[in-house]
């Protein structure tokens, strides 16, 4: 019976101090998570003459917003574990310089060509053939 009531107290215990530390613990496991319901901008600098930087809204099933330099459209994101795959939807084409438009479309075909994401902190990175780095908006 002592033993039972000793294994109680440790019992009792432990529960205490996970219950404290889980809403922490499951905080930052949330932070290191692939990004479903955020807005996130790729980390580059403005073009000159062009104020717009490309950024992605991804909703919380992976369906995705796409506002690049030219052009906007949709996609859906489809995601387990590291791998990551996107598949873009159809674009529309806006008044542009060329040079711009093959941008939105190399960043697009970038995208699709991802096979694994990685998270640190605000930066989301997609890894395929190139590396494209996006930042989370925080605010």
């Amino acid at each position: 019976m002592i033993s039972f009531i000793r294994t109680a107290r440790v019992g009792a215990a432990s529960l205490l101090l996970i219950a404290a530390v889980l809403p922490f613990g499951l905080a930052l496991a949330a932070d290191d998570g692939f990004p479903f319901g955020a807005e996130m901008q790729l980390d580059v600098d403005r073009q000159r003459g062009s104020k717009r930087i490309p950024n992605l809204e991804i909703g919380d099933n992976g369906e995705v917003v796409l506002e690049l330099w030219c052009k906007g459209g949709k996609g859906q994101f489809s995601v387990a574990g590291n791998t990551v795959i996107f598949v873009p939807g159809a674009m529309e084409n806006r008044p542009c310089p060329a040079d711009r438009a093959q941008q939105d479309d190399e960043l697009i075909a970038a995208l699709a060509q991802a096979g694994t994401w990685k998270r640190q902190g605000d930066f989301v990175s997609f890894i395929g053939t190139k590396t494209l780095r996006f930042r989370i908006n925080t605010n």
